[in-house]
């Protein structure tokens, strides 16, 4: 077994930085983060938050107060890319009122060679860029910025195969947390920069993840995400006989009155052990994230996914016969280079089929430096957008029929805030993931409690406290 951990006197020198900064900072200055993209991208956030508050900085909400500003971007879609940038620009004229303001970028974004240098050249007011594998010298990296007022640009550590083990964390939630237990890709899917931008597959060890989770139980978080590219791959670089099922049920024995979920699964390396594990174990929710992407065989090959649509299916069928009230969502891609009329319908008959009780549906985005974005057959925007309004179409059918099944049922469901449609309810969601509004106190936040749903539209059900 590789020993993935950094050595400890590394993390020992990101201490001292950070007293360091915290000697130099003795008024609390204040920093906002500013996150894109997936759970991971938060979870990452809350450690670079983390090390701020440890280095004497006070969290802020407004980008008016900061005096730090991180922004942490993502490179899955161009959209996304495009967003943050614009969010950095928009930064500039603060920078103008705030000589001593400090402008960082970090994340998958940066950690493109032509973004990076697009930030350099057309971005002179970010003081200072870091890629995924440097996160854990942010603290050397924020002191040598304070003290020397010189632009840095910061992508490879050097040690990306390693993994950073107690960095200090700002949980954004006092209910809910997210846990990463791996890093990285391994399944260079034709469409994604994951892989180059976050680095191979590497598992953080058992004994880690156990601990992190013991003290988070015994602190009363009641929702613990695990997290990785494919969750369904931990262990494979550091284990010969224990796999991410076996993970999960471990965690299980830990004491406390916590539900259990993960992100994201592969479906090329999902297995029937792990359905039986969650089917066993009342901790883990019973809901499952299952990226489908397309339902075309020809189209999977060409996406470099490893599954069939056969395959997939018997996951699914599975996962029913063990589970007959498990929630599925997926991602779908539309329109991806070559996909033909034919293939886009063999994924509409698998929404049929399956049923989803949400899909995350994305047109196809070009990815610099990956095999689709020099691919033949480029689809269409038009084409695109027609297919996708099509598959939004008869998803919205999909998830009004399997709401309105819950009319009339109890439902239990950690309330998570004030709902953003109308402040006066509040909202959670139930195991199966489905947003839920009610009336009741504010005290309830971070709570489970009993709702009788009362009402069901497209994207929530409407319930009353019981």
């Amino acid at each position: 077994m590789k020993d993935k951990i950094l050595a400890p006197e590394l993390i020992e020198r990101q201490y001292e930085y950070m007293a360091r900064v915290r000697e130099w900072n003795p008024d609390g200055l204040k920093v906002h983060v500013v996150t894109f993209g997936c759970q991971q991208n938060e979870a990452d956030s809350e450690r670079i938050t983390g090390m701020a508050v440890e280095m004497g900085y006070t969290v802020t909400e407004s980008v008016e107060d900061a005096d730090l500003i991180v922004i942490n971007t993502c490179a899955v879609r161009e959209h996304a890319e495009l967003k943050a940038l614009s969010i950095t620009g928009n930064f500039k004229h603060l920078k103008k009122k705030k000589k001593s303001l400090v402008i960082a970028m970090c994340g998958c974004m940066v950690s493109q060679e032509h973004r990076k240098d697009r930030i350099k050249h057309s971005y002179p007011y970010v003081d200072f860029v870091f890629g995924t594998t440097r996160l854990y010298t942010f603290p050397e990296i924020l002191f040598d910025c304070l003290i020397t007022r010189e632009r840095r640009f910061y992508l490879d550590a050097g040690d990306e195969g390693n993994i950073p083990e107690g960095l200090p964390v700002y949980r954004a939630s006092r209910f809910k947390a997210w846990v990463s237990i791996m890093y990285g890709c391994n399944n260079f899917c034709t469409y994604c920069v994951v892989p180059y931008v976050r680095g191979r597959e590497r598992s953080r060890r058992k004994e880690e993840i156990l601990k992190e989770i013991e003290a988070l139980a015994r602190d009363g978080y009641r929702e613990i995400t695990l997290l990785g590219q494919n969750v369904n791959s931990y262990g494979k670089d550091l284990y010969e006989c224990y796999d991410f099922a076996d993970l999960l049920s471990d965690i299980c024995k830990i004491e406390g009155n916590y539900q259990l979920r993960f992100m994201t699964s592969h479906p090329k390396d999902a297995s029937f052990k792990l359905i039986d594990v969650m089917a066993r174990e009342d901790k883990i929710a019973k809901f499952f994230h299952l990226p489908l992407q397309s339902g075309s065989d020809r189209v999977l090959t060409a996406m470099n996914r490893h599954y069939t649509r056969e395959h997939y299916l018997s996951l699914v069928r599975y996962m029913r016969e063990k589970m007959p009230e498990i929630s599925l969502s997926t991602d779908i891609i539309v329109g991806f280079p070559g996909e033909t009329e034919e293939e886009f319908c063999e994924t509409l008959s698998m929404l049929r089929e399956v049923r989803y009780d949400n899909i995350y549906s994305f047109l196809y985005s070009k990815r610099v430096g990956t095999r689709a974005a020099v691919m033949e057959d480029q689809i269409p925007d038009d084409v695109k957008a027609d297919r996708f309004e099509r598959l939004l179409a008869l998803q919205n059918e999909v998830n009004l029929s399997k709401n309105r099944e819950f009319v009339g049922k109890t439902l239990e469901i950690l309330v998570e805030g004030a709902s953003k449609t109308d402040k006066s309810r509040l909202t959670g969601r139930s195991e199966s993931n489905r947003l839920v509004h009610f009336s009741g106190d504010p005290s309830l936040i971070g709570k489970s409690v009993t709702v009788k749903i009362t009402e069901a539209d497209l994207h929530a059900l409407i319930g009353e406290l019981v």
